[in-house]
Protein backbone atom coordinates (compact mmCIF):
# COMPACT_ATOMS: atom_id res chain seq x y z
CA UNK A 1 0.00 0.00 0.00
CA UNK A 2 1.27 3.47 -0.94
CA UNK A 3 -0.19 6.30 1.09
CA UNK A 4 0.11 10.10 0.83
CA UNK A 5 -1.24 12.31 3.63
CA UNK A 6 -1.52 16.12 3.58
CA UNK A 7 1.42 16.36 1.19
CA UNK A 8 2.72 19.86 0.49
CA UNK A 9 5.74 20.80 -1.59
CA UNK A 10 6.99 24.22 -2.66
CA UNK A 11 10.10 24.87 -4.74
CA UNK A 12 12.58 27.43 -3.37
CA UNK A 13 11.58 31.04 -4.18
CA UNK A 14 8.24 29.86 -5.65
CA UNK A 15 5.19 32.03 -4.96
CA UNK A 16 2.95 29.11 -4.03
CA UNK A 17 3.26 25.34 -3.48
CA UNK A 18 3.12 23.14 -6.56
CA UNK A 19 1.38 20.51 -4.40
CA UNK A 20 -0.76 21.47 -1.42
CA UNK A 21 -2.52 19.21 1.10
CA UNK A 22 -2.60 16.17 -1.19
CA UNK A 23 -4.17 12.93 0.08
CA UNK A 24 -4.03 9.73 -1.95
CA UNK A 25 -3.81 5.95 -1.69
CA UNK A 26 -2.51 3.50 -4.28
CA UNK A 27 -3.29 -0.20 -4.13
CA UNK A 28 -1.26 -2.99 -5.75
CA UNK A 29 -2.16 -4.60 -9.03
CA UNK A 30 -3.05 -1.63 -11.23
CA UNK A 31 -1.75 0.80 -13.84
CA UNK A 32 -2.45 4.36 -12.69
CA UNK A 33 -2.49 7.19 -15.22
CA UNK A 34 -1.26 10.43 -13.61
CA UNK A 35 -2.77 13.12 -15.84
CA UNK A 36 -2.82 16.90 -15.74
CA UNK A 37 -1.76 20.05 -17.54
CA UNK A 38 1.83 21.32 -17.58
CA UNK A 39 2.74 22.72 -14.18
CA UNK A 40 0.11 20.72 -12.32
CA UNK A 41 2.80 18.94 -10.28
CA UNK A 42 2.86 15.50 -11.94
CA UNK A 43 6.64 15.12 -12.17
CA UNK A 44 7.11 16.67 -8.74
CA UNK A 45 4.70 14.13 -7.27
CA UNK A 46 6.61 11.23 -8.85
CA UNK A 47 9.88 12.50 -7.39
CA UNK A 48 8.26 12.84 -3.97
CA UNK A 49 6.90 9.29 -4.29
CA UNK A 50 10.36 8.05 -5.18
CA UNK A 51 11.98 9.75 -2.19
CA UNK A 52 14.04 12.14 -4.32
CA UNK A 53 12.32 15.28 -2.97
CA UNK A 54 11.44 15.99 0.65
CA UNK A 55 8.00 17.45 1.39
CA UNK A 56 7.67 20.55 3.55
CA UNK A 57 4.56 19.07 5.18
CA UNK A 58 2.78 15.74 5.16
CA UNK A 59 4.02 12.24 4.56
CA UNK A 60 4.66 9.76 1.76
CA UNK A 61 4.71 6.16 2.97
CA UNK A 62 5.30 2.86 1.20
CA UNK A 63 4.20 -0.14 3.25
CA UNK A 64 4.16 2.06 6.35
CA UNK A 65 7.71 3.38 5.85
CA UNK A 66 8.51 6.99 4.92
CA UNK A 67 10.13 6.99 1.48
CA UNK A 68 12.18 10.04 2.49
CA UNK A 69 13.96 7.92 5.12
CA UNK A 70 15.48 6.18 2.10
CA UNK A 71 15.69 2.77 3.71
CA UNK A 72 17.60 0.35 1.41
CA UNK A 73 14.73 -2.15 1.52
CA UNK A 74 12.29 0.57 0.42
CA UNK A 75 14.48 1.94 -2.37
CA UNK A 76 15.06 -1.59 -3.66
CA UNK A 77 11.31 -1.92 -4.21
CA UNK A 78 10.76 1.40 -6.07
CA UNK A 79 11.99 2.25 -9.57
CA UNK A 80 11.65 5.65 -11.25
CA UNK A 81 11.96 6.12 -15.02
CA UNK A 82 12.41 9.90 -15.46
CA UNK A 83 11.43 11.75 -18.60
CA UNK A 84 15.07 12.61 -19.31
CA UNK A 85 18.02 10.40 -18.43
CA UNK A 86 21.44 9.38 -19.68
CA UNK A 87 23.00 5.95 -19.98
CA UNK A 88 26.73 5.21 -19.90
CA UNK A 89 28.53 4.26 -23.08
CA UNK A 90 28.98 0.60 -22.15
CA UNK A 91 27.67 -2.76 -23.26
CA UNK A 92 24.22 -3.59 -21.91
CA UNK A 93 25.48 -6.64 -20.02
CA UNK A 94 27.94 -4.40 -18.15
CA UNK A 95 25.16 -1.95 -17.28
CA UNK A 96 23.05 -4.83 -15.96
CA UNK A 97 25.98 -6.29 -13.99
CA UNK A 98 26.57 -3.00 -12.18
CA UNK A 99 22.97 -1.95 -11.54
CA UNK A 100 20.89 -5.10 -11.12
CA UNK A 101 22.30 -6.03 -7.64
CA UNK A 102 20.38 -3.09 -6.16
CA UNK A 103 17.11 -4.86 -7.06
CA UNK A 104 16.84 -8.33 -5.47
CA UNK A 105 14.04 -9.51 -7.78
CA UNK A 106 15.77 -8.56 -11.03
CA UNK A 107 15.31 -11.20 -13.74
CA UNK A 108 17.75 -11.50 -16.63
CA UNK A 109 15.33 -13.81 -18.42
CA UNK A 110 12.54 -11.23 -18.25
CA UNK A 111 14.93 -8.46 -19.32
CA UNK A 112 15.80 -10.36 -22.49
CA UNK A 113 12.12 -11.08 -23.17
CA UNK A 114 11.21 -7.39 -22.89
CA UNK A 115 14.11 -6.43 -25.17
CA UNK A 116 12.85 -8.87 -27.79
CA UNK A 117 9.36 -7.37 -27.50
CA UNK A 118 10.99 -4.00 -28.20
CA UNK A 119 12.83 -5.62 -31.14
CA UNK A 120 16.24 -4.97 -29.58
CA UNK A 121 19.24 -7.33 -29.49
CA UNK A 122 20.27 -8.15 -25.90
CA UNK A 123 23.94 -7.95 -27.03
CA UNK A 124 23.91 -4.20 -27.64
CA UNK A 125 26.20 -1.31 -26.79
CA UNK A 126 24.36 1.58 -25.15
CA UNK A 127 26.60 4.20 -26.73
CA UNK A 128 25.43 3.26 -30.22
CA UNK A 129 21.70 3.61 -29.61
CA UNK A 130 19.28 6.38 -30.53
CA UNK A 131 17.40 8.18 -27.76
CA UNK A 132 14.27 6.16 -28.49
CA UNK A 133 16.21 2.89 -28.31
CA UNK A 134 17.83 3.94 -25.02
CA UNK A 135 14.40 4.63 -23.58
CA UNK A 136 13.24 1.14 -24.58
CA UNK A 137 16.32 -0.42 -22.96
CA UNK A 138 15.82 1.54 -19.74
CA UNK A 139 12.12 0.64 -19.60
CA UNK A 140 12.99 -3.04 -20.17
CA UNK A 141 15.49 -2.89 -17.30
CA UNK A 142 12.96 -1.11 -15.07
CA UNK A 143 10.33 -3.78 -15.69
CA UNK A 144 12.82 -6.60 -15.16
CA UNK A 145 13.72 -5.22 -11.72
CA UNK A 146 10.26 -6.37 -10.57
CA UNK A 147 9.81 -3.61 -8.00
CA UNK A 148 6.43 -3.37 -6.31
CA UNK A 149 6.19 0.30 -7.32
CA UNK A 150 7.22 1.51 -10.78
CA UNK A 151 7.04 5.24 -11.50
CA UNK A 152 7.29 6.43 -15.12
CA UNK A 153 7.43 10.05 -16.26
CA UNK A 154 6.33 10.55 -19.89
CA UNK A 155 7.58 7.10 -20.99
CA UNK A 156 6.24 7.40 -24.55
CA UNK A 157 8.07 10.66 -25.31
CA UNK A 158 10.67 9.94 -27.97
CA UNK A 159 9.04 6.71 -29.13
CA UNK A 160 7.71 6.35 -32.66
CA UNK A 161 4.27 4.87 -33.35
CA UNK A 162 5.48 1.22 -33.44
CA UNK A 163 7.50 1.90 -30.29
CA UNK A 164 4.43 3.15 -28.45
CA UNK A 165 2.53 0.00 -29.40
CA UNK A 166 5.46 -2.14 -28.23
CA UNK A 167 5.52 -0.22 -24.95
CA UNK A 168 1.83 -0.86 -24.28
CA UNK A 169 2.14 -4.58 -25.03
CA UNK A 170 5.30 -4.95 -22.95
CA UNK A 171 3.84 -3.06 -19.99
CA UNK A 172 0.67 -5.17 -19.92
CA UNK A 173 2.70 -8.40 -20.18
CA UNK A 174 4.78 -7.35 -17.16
CA UNK A 175 1.87 -6.62 -14.83
CA UNK A 176 1.05 -8.72 -11.78
CA UNK A 177 -1.21 -8.49 -8.75
CA UNK A 178 1.74 -7.34 -6.63
CA UNK A 179 2.95 -4.52 -8.88
CA UNK A 180 1.69 -0.93 -9.02
CA UNK A 181 2.63 1.28 -11.98
CA UNK A 182 2.13 5.05 -12.00
CA UNK A 183 2.56 6.73 -15.39
CA UNK A 184 2.66 10.50 -15.69
CA UNK A 185 1.74 11.62 -19.20
CA UNK A 186 0.12 14.35 -21.22
CA UNK A 187 -0.12 12.05 -24.25
CA UNK A 188 -3.31 10.41 -23.05
CA UNK A 189 -4.07 8.69 -26.36
CA UNK A 190 -0.90 6.63 -25.97
CA UNK A 191 -2.18 4.97 -22.79
CA UNK A 192 -5.97 5.21 -22.59
CA UNK A 193 -6.47 1.49 -23.36
CA UNK A 194 -4.05 0.17 -20.71
CA UNK A 195 -4.99 2.25 -17.64
CA UNK A 196 -6.89 0.66 -14.78
CA UNK A 197 -7.12 3.82 -12.70
CA UNK A 198 -7.13 7.58 -13.36
CA UNK A 199 -5.34 10.11 -11.16
CA UNK A 200 -6.06 13.57 -12.52
CA UNK A 201 -4.37 16.60 -11.00
CA UNK A 202 -5.46 20.20 -11.06
CA UNK A 203 -3.23 22.88 -9.62
CA UNK A 204 -1.70 20.99 -6.73
CA UNK A 205 -4.68 18.82 -5.82
CA UNK A 206 -6.40 15.71 -7.15
CA UNK A 207 -9.50 16.22 -9.30
CA UNK A 208 -10.08 12.52 -10.01
CA UNK A 209 -8.86 9.42 -8.21
CA UNK A 210 -11.05 6.64 -9.55
CA UNK A 211 -10.90 3.27 -11.31
CA UNK A 212 -11.68 3.33 -15.02
CA UNK A 213 -14.55 0.92 -14.32
CA UNK A 214 -16.21 3.45 -11.98
CA UNK A 215 -15.81 6.27 -14.52
CA UNK A 216 -17.43 4.10 -17.19
CA UNK A 217 -20.24 3.22 -14.80
CA UNK A 218 -21.03 6.85 -13.92
CA UNK A 219 -20.25 8.69 -17.17
CA UNK A 220 -20.93 8.23 -20.86
CA UNK A 221 -18.57 9.38 -23.63
CA UNK A 222 -19.90 9.86 -27.15
CA UNK A 223 -19.24 11.61 -30.45
CA UNK A 224 -22.40 13.30 -31.78
CA UNK A 225 -22.72 14.80 -35.25
CA UNK A 226 -25.02 17.71 -34.32
CA UNK A 227 -26.04 19.75 -31.25
CA UNK A 228 -29.69 18.81 -31.81
CA UNK A 229 -28.91 15.38 -30.38
CA UNK A 230 -27.69 16.77 -27.06
CA UNK A 231 -29.87 15.92 -24.07
CA UNK A 232 -30.36 17.36 -20.62
CA UNK A 233 -27.96 14.78 -19.17
CA UNK A 234 -24.97 16.33 -20.99
CA UNK A 235 -22.31 17.54 -18.57
CA UNK A 236 -19.65 18.68 -21.03
CA UNK A 237 -19.48 19.28 -24.78
CA UNK A 238 -16.72 20.44 -27.10
CA UNK A 239 -16.42 20.79 -30.86
CA UNK A 240 -14.10 18.24 -32.47
CA UNK A 241 -13.54 17.05 -36.04
CA UNK A 242 -16.65 15.15 -37.02
CA UNK A 243 -19.03 16.73 -34.52
CA UNK A 244 -19.18 17.11 -30.75
CA UNK A 245 -17.36 15.17 -28.06
CA UNK A 246 -19.85 14.77 -25.24
CA UNK A 247 -19.63 13.69 -21.61
CA UNK A 248 -22.96 12.89 -20.02
CA UNK A 249 -24.46 11.02 -17.09
CA UNK A 250 -24.59 7.30 -17.78
CA UNK A 251 -28.26 6.49 -17.26
CA UNK A 252 -27.68 2.87 -18.29
CA UNK A 253 -24.79 1.45 -16.20
CA UNK A 254 -25.13 -1.87 -18.03
CA UNK A 255 -24.02 -0.06 -21.20
CA UNK A 256 -20.49 1.31 -20.89
CA UNK A 257 -18.46 3.42 -23.32
CA UNK A 258 -14.70 3.85 -23.68
CA UNK A 259 -13.37 6.71 -21.57
CA UNK A 260 -12.28 9.76 -23.57
CA UNK A 261 -9.50 11.02 -21.30
CA UNK A 262 -9.15 14.36 -23.08
CA UNK A 263 -12.83 15.22 -22.66
CA UNK A 264 -12.79 13.87 -19.11
CA UNK A 265 -9.89 16.15 -18.24
CA UNK A 266 -11.53 19.25 -19.74
CA UNK A 267 -14.76 18.45 -17.91
CA UNK A 268 -12.91 17.94 -14.60
CA UNK A 269 -10.99 21.21 -14.92
CA UNK A 270 -14.09 23.23 -15.77
CA UNK A 271 -16.35 21.53 -13.19
CA UNK A 272 -14.13 20.17 -10.38
CA UNK A 273 -16.86 19.97 -7.75
CA UNK A 274 -19.25 18.20 -10.13
CA UNK A 275 -16.73 15.54 -11.14
CA UNK A 276 -15.78 14.91 -7.50
CA UNK A 277 -19.44 14.49 -6.56
CA UNK A 278 -20.18 12.11 -9.43
CA UNK A 279 -17.14 9.89 -8.78
CA UNK A 280 -17.24 9.95 -4.97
Amino acid sequence: MFRIDSLTYCYPKAVRPVISGLDMELKPGGIYGLLGSNGAGKSTLLYLMGGLLRPQFGSVEFDGVSVWSRQPSTLADIFLVPEEFSLPSVRLDEFVRVNSPFYPRFSQEEMERYLLQFKLDPQIHLGRLSMGQKKKVFIAFALACNTSLLLMDEPTNGLDIPGKSEFRRTLVSAMSDERTVVISTHQVRDLDRVLDHVLMMGRGDVLINAPVSLIQNRLRFELMPSPQQLSASVLYCETVPGGYSVVSVNDSPDTETDVNLESLFEFAVSNPETIKRILS
